[in-house]
């Protein structure tokens, strides 16, 4: 049962996500249109006819008189009757090659002309549902068996409602040929067979231009989903809520502890002093800018201190410059234009403390470092 026990939550109102449709295009489970592919069928043979019809009727008619005008003797001579064979054979398929390739053309582009070329081994694997005697009487009486009676029935209607309005033009010029010549008469004759097809084969357009909407809009609803399948799929997919909360925190785990890797090698650790650390490092033969190499917040301010300390890393007590860079860096940025002469005296300041521990002297002083109005951060 769907999570709330509400009864719509069962019902296909969601229309399909993308995954949806990627899974029942991987199962072979697309839109598609019978009458598309008749149609484009339909409409190569009866174009290639009215094209390649008159060289056609020569060959065979060639072929003919080749195997009917025969000598008494080549009657009798088996020999010949191979021969005879062979020849009128390869005449035929060479008329008939250009009417085949349409067709073959055609016959491939139909299928694939709705939902692009589609190879999938599920949609041919054999389903104990589909071997199912009860399934199968279930799909032969269902709404969609009536559906498609239907359809069928207004398709056949259509035909021959176009077919008997061409027989009605067509009529003169059918009568007319009772009066022609034998060749004359068979010429007429399959010229006018050859446009009535063509004719006819136009009303499968109408069909198709019909059903190809139809197809769609019934896949469509058929891949509909439920609002419960809807978030099942979102949680398999981007993961539960506990599991992405999880993986966020083992991540910021290897991410603070690459930084406190990072501490040892810094050159000052800056600091609020409680609340923010910040460890900044600089090489001028190799940055343009000192580097952000760890910062944290209350604890993790406090591990980076309690590090940097371990290590002999200086941390300098600069509450307004660690909150800036705090608060407008990430870790391996560079420090932002506008502290980079709080940085410097900051560094310039080190520099004249180490000095002061190796060779005494008067203690050097921290100065007031410039923080850019547009850069400070309140406590």
């Amino acid at each position: 049962m769907a999570e709330g026990g509400g009864d719509d939550s069962q019902e296909k109102t969601e229309d399909p996500t993308p995954r949806r449709l990627e899974k029942a295009r991987e199962e072979g489970q697309v839109p598609q249109s019978k009458d598309l592919g008749t149609a484009l069928v339909l409409m190569a043979g009866a174009t290639g006819l009215l094209l390649f019809g008159g060289a056609i009727g020569g060959e065979l008619k060639q072929m003919f008189e080749f195997n009917f005008a025969l000598e008494r003797g080549q009657i009798f001579d088996t020999s010949q009757m191979l021969q005879h064979l062979g020849q009128s054979a390869t005449t035929a398929a060479v008329a008939l090659t250009p009417l085949l390739l349409a067709l073959g053309v055609a016959a491939f582009l139909g299928p694939i002309m709705l939902s692009g070329f589609l190879l999938s081994g599920k949609a041919v694997a054999p389903q104990l549902s589909r071997m199912s005697p009860i399934k199968g009487l279930g799909r032969m009486f269902g709404i969609r068996s009536l559906v498609e009676l239907g359809k069928s029935v207004a398709k056949v209607s259509l035909v021959i409602l176009i077919a008997v309005a061409i027989l009605d033009l067509r009529t003169e010029d059918l009568l007319a040929i009772s009066s022609e010549s034998p060749n004359r008469a068979t010429e007429h004759t399959l010229w006018t067979l050859a446009w009535s097809f063509f004719l006819l084969s136009c009303s499968t357009i109408i069909i198709a231009v019909i059903d190809v909407p139809f197809q769609i809009h019934d896949h469509q609803k058929k891949m509909r989903m439920s609002k419960q399948e809807v978030k099942d799929e979102f949680k398999e997919t981007e993961g539960k809520p506990e599991v992405k909360q999880k993986v966020r925190q083992l991540q910021q785990e290897m991410t603070q502890r690459r930084m406190m890797e990072d501490v040892p090698s810094a050159d000052v650790v800056i600091t609020n002093p409680e609340h923010y650390a910040v460890a900044l490092k600089y090489d001028g033969k190799s940055m343009a800018a000192p580097v952000v190499v760890a910062k944290g917040a209350d604890e993790i301010a406090t591990k980076i201190m309690e590090i940097a300390r371990e290590h002999r890393v200086d941390v300098l007590r600069t509450p307004p410059l660690a909150r800036a860079v705090y608060h407008n860096t990430e870790i391996g940025d560079n420090i932002p234009e506008g502290l980079y002469m709080a940085v410097a005296q900051v560094l310039a300041y080190l520099f004249q403390l180490r000095q002061y521990r190796r060779n005494g002297g008067k203690k050097p002083v921290m100065p007031k470092l410039p923080i850019p109005d547009d850069l400070k951060r309140d406590e």
